[in-house]
């Protein structure tokens, strides 16, 4: 059985509620939780539009004016097995 470990990544997870649209953005974002609220928050006070990337490396382009919030979560590393908390 072979055990293939990735390498860590110190990204985040963000969630976008999109005005007039039913489901959210949800996706995996390499950059620190600190900038995204940084870029979150230039976006809305600017009106420019908010542009993050993915962990795969493709662009997420919201219109600041139809953003409704934004979560952001640090990753959690992924447990297997009984007994983990």
């Amino acid at each position: 059985m072979s055990t293939k470990k990735t390498p860590a990544t110190h990204g985040s997870e963000v969630r976008i509620a999109i005005s007039d649209v039913a489901s959210e953005l949800a996706f995996e974002c390499p950059t620190p939780a600190s900038e995204i609220r940084e870029a979150v928050t230039a976006a809305l006070s600017s009106g420019n539009p908010l542009v993050l990337s993915d962990l795969k490396g493709r662009q997420i382009i919201v219109p600041a004016q139809k953003i409704g919030f934004v979560e952001i979560g640090e990753q959690s590393e992924r447990r297997v097995g009984f007994g983990t908390l």
